[in-house]
C-alpha cells in the first residue's frame, strides 16, 4: 500500500505540472522577480501613415453642377457625392480625376484628406473630401484562428485585435507573440517578438495594432503534454487512478 500511495503522489505531481496555469495563459500579471516578465517602456502613439501600393476611398462632395454632370457618367452620383478607391502608385501618388497626381505617401488618413480637400478646391471651390484607408486589415496565422481582421477603430491595441479571433488558444505561446510589420522603401519587414502576459506591455510599441500587420502566434513546445482546464485534469487522474488500480489488482491476483 506504501508504494502505491508513492506511485499515486508521483502521477499526481506530474499531472499538476501538466495543467495550464494563469502565469503561463493569464494577462496583465506585474512583473516580479519570480515570474520574470518583461518590463516594456511606454511610447507615444504614432498614427498609421500611408504606404506604397496602399489603397484609399475618398468621396468628393460638391454641388456644382457640371462636376456633377462629369464624374457621373463614370462614377456612383448620390447627390454630388462619389466614392472611388485608388492605389498608392510606386513613386508616392494617386492619380484622380481633373487633378494632377497627387503625392500622398507618408502621410495619416487626416493629413492626406487635407491634401486631397485643397487641391481639388483650386478647381472646385465648395469641394469637400473624406477619405479613408481602403485595405485597413491585419492578418492572425498560428494559435489563434488564422484568418483576416477589419481594423473597425483607430488606435486598435492587441488585445482587442486577439479577441476578434476568439483570443490566442491555450496551446498558443503567449511568451513570444510576433507581429511582421512591413516597412517603407522596399526595407525587410520590422519583426516585433514580445510576452504579452506582462501588464507592462500597455503603451509600449508593441500595444497597437496597425493596417497589414501580421500577428504570429507559435504553439508551445510542451503543448502535448498540457491538459486544457482542471476538469480535464480531474478526469484524466480518475481515469489514471482507475487503471492503476485495475493492473495492481490484476498482478496481485496472479502472484496470490
Amino acid at each position: 500500500m506504501k508504494k502505491i500511495h508513492i506511485i499515486l503522489l508521483a502521477l499526481t505531481a506530474v499531472l499538476m505540472s501538466s495543467c495550464y496555469s494563469h502565469r503561463v495563459i493569464g494577462y496583465l500579471q506585474e512583473p516580479t522577480k519570480a515570474n520574470k516578465l518583461p518590463v516594456y517602456d511606454s511610447v507615444s502613439y504614432e498614427p498609421y501613415r500611408i504606404r506604397v501600393n496602399d489603397e484609399i476611398i475618398y468621396r468628393l462632395i460638391t454641388m456644382d453642377a457640371t462636376i456633377s454632370k462629369a464624374l457621373g457618367a463614370n462614377n456612383n452620383n448620390v447627390n454630388g457625392q462619389y466614392a472611388n478607391s485608388y492605389r498608392v502608385y510606386p513613386d508616392g501618388t494617386i492619380d484622380l480625376p481633373f487633378l494632377h497626381p497627387v503625392k500622398i505617401v507618408g502621410l495619416t488618413e487626416a493629413e492626406a484628406q487635407d491634401t486631397l480637400r485643397a487641391a481639388f478646391r483650386e478647381i472646385i471651390p465648395d469641394a469637400d473630401v473624406k477619405l479613408a484607408l481602403y485595405n485597413k486589415y491585419f492578418c492572425v496565422v498560428g494559435d489563434a484562428h488564422s484568418s483576416r481582421y477589419f481594423i473597425y477603430k483607430e488606435k486598435m491595441n492587441i488585445f482587442q485585435a486577439l479577441a476578434m479571433t476568439g483570443d490566442v488558444m491555450n496551446t498558443g505561446d503567449r511568451r513570444h507573440i510576433r507581429i511582421i510589420r512591413p516597412r517603407d522603401g522596399g526595407q525587410e519587414p520590422e519583426v516585433l517578438e514580445f510576452d504579452m502576459r506582462t501588464n507592462s506591455i500597455i503603451d509600449s510599441k508593441y500595444y497597437y495594432v496597425y493596417p497589414n500587420d501580421v500577428i504570429y502566434v507559435a504553439r508551445t513546445k510542451d503543448s502535448f503534454y498540457k491538459v486544457p482546464n482542471y476538469s480535464g485534469f480531474i478526469g484524466l487522474i480518475t481515469s489514471s487512478v482507475a487503471l492503476l488500480t485495475t493492473v495492481l489488482n490484476y498482478v496481485a491476483l496472479i502472484y496470490k
